[in-house]
């Protein structure tokens, strides 16, 4: 097994496509601080198993979404995602947020160029150690402290984001997206479209403080020009859809009545990367009915399911280029249940960034 080593501390420069062994236990135990966590990005019970196996860079995680707080991008200095490399859950209380894992590069290893396909040649299975001193560590700061009442308070990476990466990117500053296309994350057109769609939102949201509305470019509207149009509640809508149905997305002529001004309906959310999906097909991958909130920690049960599909996720063409994938929740009102066409049906491809 040829790798190239981490010293605790050093930054490894990954690019996207990259072979990389995740280290073993002892050696990531020895990274972390009492909370088990490296630059305040916490290791997570969830990434135990991953231990000594091989998986292939998604994109670097130079940067990230601030979905908390709203305040942008932010930077990360030395992390990355790994290609399927989603948070089941298991060691927070069964959350099925799914979010993209985080990985320091000071946890990996990068395999040398000339290793075979990790699909076709795993690496050899690491023996796990007798007594694993790293997973009561991070089976133990899992949790903070409970609530009042007595509801399990949860810590995670998206709970401690804001920590891990403390320092809002400003839009202008270009050489984040200078890195995001000599990492490989996005292609200069995509990142093009991405600088010129934030300089125009910047635009829209300063007009809607200083301009009177019939001055306005399209109203004011971000990029997108979604508009909601429900009066009052918003409708709710059942299809019968299940896991392994295959959808498609409802026009936005069709979403839009079912959106407040603020773009939500019952509290979630429509924006202008999931109208980027409307009149495609994908399959219903999964139902999701508790997440943990980013801001508290606390397990959020919702009233009614929202639906996870098959290779849709955020791709960061109108948010700067976030590279974290998060996956949209749909509710059913804005999906139509097709059947099957004799054996064959269109597909959602996957994310294609390429300049």
């Amino acid at each position: 097994m040829q790798t190239q080593s981490t010293k605790q501390g050093e930054l490894l420069d990954l690019k996207t496509g990259d072979l990389v062994e995740v280290l073993s236990e002892e050696e990531i135990l020895a990274t972390l601080d009492e909370q088990g966590e490296l630059d305040a990005l916490p290791f997570m019970p969830e990434m135990l198993q991953y231990c000594g196996k091989r998986f292939r860079v998604y994109k670097s995680a130079h940067k990230t979404c601030d979905t908390m707080q709203r305040s942008g991008m932010r930077k990360m200095e030395g992390a990355v995602h790994l290609v399927g490399l989603r948070c089941d859950g298991g060691g927070h209380g069964g959350c099925q947020a799914g979010c993209l894992l985080f990985w320091k590069t000071a946890w990996l290893s990068k395999v040398e160029q000339g290793a075979e396909n990790p699909a076709t040649d795993p690496a050899p299975v690491v023996a796990a150690p007798a007594e694993s001193r790293l997973l009561p560590l991070v089976v133990r700061n899992a949790q903070g402290p409970a609530f009042e009442d007595g509801t399990e308070r949860f810590r995670c990476q998206a709970t401690e984001l804001l920590r891990a990466a403390p320092e809002v990117l400003p839009l202008l500053e270009l050489g984040q997206f200078g890195q995001d296309v000599r990492t490989g994350n996005f292609g200069v057109s995509w990142t093009a479209r991405a600088i010129g769609v934030g300089v125009y939102n910047r635009f829209q949201r300063a007009s809607n403080k200083s301009l009177p509305r019939w001055a306005r470019i399209r109203g004011g509207k971000e990029w997108g020009y979604l508009r909601g149009k429900a009066q009052g509640k918003t409708p709710t809508g059942r299809a019968g859809i299940e896991v392994g149905d295959l959808v498609r997305v409802r026009s936005r002529e069709e979403i839009e009545p079912t959106l407040n001004e603020n773009l939500l309906n019952r509290g979630m959310g429509f924006d202008a990367e999931m109208a980027r999906f409307c009149g495609k097909t994908a399959r219903v991958l999964r139902k999701v009915d508790q997440i943990i909130d980013e801001n508290t920690g606390k397990m959020i049960y919702m009233k009614s399911p929202c639906l996870v599909l098959e290779n849709v996720v955020c791709e960061g063409a109108f948010n700067a280029n976030c590279p974290r994938a998060i996956t949209p929740y749909w509710r059913e009102i804005w999906l139509e249940k097709i059947e099957d066409g004799n054996g064959g049906e269109p597909k959602i491809p996957l994310q294609s960034t390429a300049g």
